[in-house]
């Protein structure tokens, strides 16, 4: 519930397979891992890629917009490069208010690259007269802005594959003159798909209702049948349906050195838990947490390993609340808690433990801590004034729903049901759904050695960007170690002392030590550098920490003029105009 968009996206790299042992991967795949370790020291960066323009083609091949986006997001992972994926790209322009399949201007694409850090925009155009192909593609660098030429292949329409192959490998050769490897050794690197199979699979993740998707990605699946992606996919829409039964099956084809093996492995327990069978999600989140920790390499070193997902801790934590393991699950829940300091789920879930223990004054603490996380949500205080009146505090119940009526409205309490003894085991816990493993993907790969030769952007030769020491201390940040978060912060600005997201990061740490004017500061400051619509909404919300609601209310109101559908900022207006009065400290 605190997370925002931007720490759900997620980066598709090739560390992400993740469940195999140094050793094992190299026996596996020693002449192809050497390769992508290779072109990997020699492109460093993030790549944000956009789907493709239909500039002529029959509205027939319209999938192939996002087919082909989808098509240089996969090329790009196999061979070794970090890339968003397309929920990554779709979730950040979800935050602007835009559809995902929206045609944008450089400008805008570059914005919402800079929101998100990436180091390169893919972008380009394609046009068919039903027999032949031909792509055009664009490379755009971020910072500095520089675009590069475009590259255009033209090939028969069934040959698309290795027609797009040519025009990825011709961008990253564009980028990097003493790019390593040859296009032969890069066509290599990518998975023999039949075109049938692929505008199957396009055309279902495309579909806007359940059946034609499922209908589409079964057909995929079948065509494909050693292909990944259509059955997670099918994993993921029954499981959207609340149909575990039949997305366990497609969650477990996904195999082991599949990049979202650890997804599905996880979309499994949360099934477990939602078919009711807490000692079977015990089991897959206990596997999960095992098998991170043993992978995570030399980064347990700085104190942090891939069990530490707050959202693995939490469901793990639920699974042993039900069968009634009190201790473990407090203990996992707390840390989840501390990971996080932002989303209530995690404190929430501890104030039911305490609730059920009927140890009603602690669980006022804990509904209290959720509450302040996330003051809007009418559950939160509904349960907490119980609480509180369990405790016997009933002066303060009565203050606290006096202040959620002023907040939330009048009938917004009545219409949460908090009778815990109809279901004591799951009835209110809190099951979180999705995974965030940015964090873990960049801890695998600091973990990893240092690269042999450093980015073409990079003429000193080192591999400690500013790109670097942020990504890591956004890492850091969501282990809640802030010294050594502001440490990466600040050695990105020692570099680049202009960053904003640098500046961004600083802010936070700030804001999460309390810190809140010099806070306003460092946003301020990032705002100078660069003017963004999150940046802006994120600056309000501190003013509306602070009680200054004239300069919130400003502050938002610039953000939708940026962006004026962003739904943040839109929410934080609204939230400004109807529950706050004008004025107020300044």
């Amino acid at each position: 519930m605190g997370q925002t968009a931007l720490t759900r996206c997620v980066l598709s790299c090739a560390y992400a397979i993740i469940f195999l042992s140094a050793g094992s991967l190299r026996a596996q795949q020693s002449a192809s891992a050497s390769r992508v370790s290779a072109a990997t020291a020699s492109q460093q960066g993030i790549y944000l890629v956009f789907p493709f323009e239909n500039s002529g083609a029959s509205s027939r091949l319209d999938w192939l917009g996002e087919g082909l986006e989808e098509l240089t997001i996969q090329y790009l992972s196999d061979s070794g490069n970090q890339v968003y994926s397309h929920a990554g790209r779709a979730g950040e322009l979800e935050r602007y208010g835009l559809p995902s399949s929206a045609k944008l201007s450089r400008a805008t694409m570059l914005r919402v690259a800079q929101d998100l850090d990436a180091d390169y925009v893919v972008f380009g155009s394609f046009t068919s007269d039903g027999t032949t192909l031909t792509v055009d593609a664009r490379l755009l660098r971020v910072d500095p802005p520089a675009l590069l030429a475009p590259v255009r292949e033209t090939a028969p329409l069934n040959s698309l594959m290795d027609l797009h192959s040519r025009v990825v490998w011709h961008l990253l050769a564009a980028n990097d003159k003493s790019y390593p490897l040859a296009l032969n050794d890069f066509a290599k690197l990518q998975r023999s798909l039949r075109l049938d199979a692929f505008e199957h699979f396009i055309r279902g993740l495309l579909a806007t209702e359940d059946e034609p998707r499922l209908r589409e990605l079964r057909e995929a699946a079948r065509l494909e049948p050693t292909w990944p992606d259509p059955a997670f996919a099918l994993g993921e829409t029954y499981a959207a349906r609340s149909d575990c039964t039949s997305a366990l099956p497609w969650f477990a084809h996904v195999p082991r050195t599949d990049h979202r093996y650890v997804e599905a492995v996880f979309a499994i327990g949360v099934c477990r838990l939602q078919l009711n069978q807490p000692d079977k999600a015990e089991e897959v989140f206990t596997s999960l947490q095992d098998a991170l920790r043993n992978n995570s390499g030399s980064a347990t070193n700085n104190g942090l390993s891939g069990a530490d997902l707050p959202e693995i801790l939490n469901n793990l934590g639920v699974a042993l609340a039900r069968q009634g393991k009190a201790p473990a699950a407090q203990a996992d829940l707390q840390r989840a808690t501390e990971l996080d300091p932002d989303e209530d789920d995690y404190p929430f879930n501890l104030g039911l433990l305490a609730f059920r223990a009927n140890d009603f004054a602690v669980a006022a603490k804990f509904f209290r801590e959720a509450a302040d996380r996330e003051p809007d949500n009418p559950e939160d205080r509904a349960i907490l004034i119980q609480s509180l009146e369990k405790a016997g505090n009933k002066l303060e119940a009565d203050e606290e729903r006096e202040s959620a009526a002023e907040a939330l409205g009048p009938n917004a309490l009545s219409q949460v049901h908090t009778d815990t003894k109809s279901d004591p085991q799951s009835h209110l816990d809190r099951v979180k759904t999705e995974l965030d493993i940015t964090a873990l993907r960049l801890e695998i790969q600091s973990s990893t050695p240092p690269l042999a030769s450093a980015s073409s952007s990079s003429p000193g030769g080192s591999t400690q960007t500013p790109g670097t020491h942020i990504r890591r201390g956004r890492q850091e940040l969501a282990a809640g170690r802030l010294d050594t978060a502001q440490s990466e912060f600040q050695a990105a600005l020692a570099t680049d002392a202009t960053n904003a997201s640098a500046r961004t990061g600083l802010a936070e740490v700030d804001r999460r030590r309390g810190n809140l004017d010099d806070a306003v500061k460092e946003l301020q400051a990032s705002l100078v550098s660069r003017d963004s619509a999150v940046v802006r909404t994120m600056l309000a919300r501190i003013y509306l920490e602070q009680k200054k609601f004239d300069q919130a209310r400003a502050e938002a109101q610039r953000a939708l003029t940026l962006a004026p559908n962003y739904a943040d900022a839109k929410e934080l207006l609204d939230h400004l105009q109807n529950s706050k009065p004008t004025g107020g400290a300044q």
